[in-house]
């Protein structure tokens, strides 16, 4: 089978496309052709080798992982002796971030537990852009940031691939929800359902939250971009909570390091990192199924595409999802 191998840390120009030899699933993996798979930022940091702690587990001189890739959606193939919850021609998604990445390939093995049928009116190349991106924007939202029906929610960053799900998981939690992003995305914010956008280009969020009778927020979801984290704070309503999945370092480093000294008893600030969940995938299945959710996607590269693709996220400016077209025949 083809895949886009990684061999060493580095830019994108490390990444080769190789003959490599097709896996076979173990009594409780599923082997699913690939049809698409998706880039994400930790596609890139994980070629750079960054952040360094993470050589840690994930090799200190090497990558201990060849082929990268966290998203992907194909169709079963086999499945092993005591799989139970799928059988050959499923069409599933995943994101493979906890077992061995590997979706930029034309196969892959994968644990049951992280596999789940994909929606039924999206096509793999959509399917492709769903798992990292919109269960890291549910799990922030719901589970470290406690959303409520009515709170004003901010999302910085909101025209990338975990903003956009964000606001779109944000408004069917019922809340009134603020997109940030720049002059040119802003009508695609307004589409996907946000009740206020903010040109960051334009207007800074967190000065106009400190003027007076300026907005506050009850909850900011800090994808992308980057604000001082006592910024964050006085853009907080009493009560308020911030949580960080993504943006500069300087914007990661405080989060983590800052995060719990600067909270006080009536705002919450901090980091979350996703976990991979079945159970997230079910749910983001029913919120597309049933039009509340959709992913935007700016680009589809072939995989021979991948180093460019990933340079192009890289880069930091994409508008929603870069997908990786990996089978030209479904």
């Amino acid at each position: 089978m083809k895949a886009i191998v990684c061999t060493e840390y580095g830019s994108p120009d490390v990444l080769t496309l190789k003959e490599v030899e097709k896996p076979t699933p173990g009594d409780k993996e599923v082997l699913v052709r690939i049809y698409a798979a998706s880039v994400n930022a930790g596609d890139w940091h994980l070629l750079r080798g960054k952040p360094l702690l993470a050589r840690l587990s994930l090799g200190l001189l090497k990558p201990k992982h060849n082929i990268l890739g966290f998203d992907m959606a194909g169709r079963v193939e086999a499945v092993g002796r005591d799989v139970s919850q799928f059988r050959a021609g499923d069409e599933v998604f995943a994101d493979l971030s906890a077992s061995s990445f590997g979706a930029f390939a034309e196969y892959t093995c994968v644990p049951e537990h992280l596999l789940a049928l994909k929606p039924n009116n999206l096509t793999f190349g959509e399917a492709a852009a769903v798992p990292c991106a919109a269960v890291t924007a549910l799990q922030a939202l719901r589970d470290e940031g406690k959303i409520s029906a009515g709170e004003k929610v901010l999302i910085n960053g909101a025209s990338g691939g975990v903003g956009t799900f964000a606001v779109q998981i944000a408004k069917s939690f019922g809340a009134e929800v603020t997109a940030v992003g720049s002059t040119g995305k802003l009508d695609m914010l307004r589409s996907l359902g946000a009740d206020h956008v903010i040109d960051y280009t334009k207007e800074d969020f967190t000065a106009l939250a400190a003027q007076e009778k300026g907005t506050t927020y009850d909850l900011i979801l800090a994808a992308n971009g980057y604000h001082p984290i006592l910024a964050y704070k006085r853009a907080l309503n009493p009560g308020g909570r911030y949580v960080m999945t993504g943006g500069v370092n300087a914007q990661m480093f405080q989060a983590l390091l800052l995060g719990s000294l600067v909270s006080g008893k009536e705002k919450k600030l901090g980091a979350m990192l996703a976990k991979p969940s079945q159970k997230d995938l079910f749910i983001l299945k029913e919120l597309i199924e049933t039009g509340k959710v959709k992913p935007v996607i700016e680009k589809n590269y072939k995989l021979s595409e991948v180093p460019e693709a990933i340079r192009f996220v890289e880069a930091g400016h994409a508008r929603g999802k870069i997908v990786i077209e990996v089978a030209t025949k479904v």
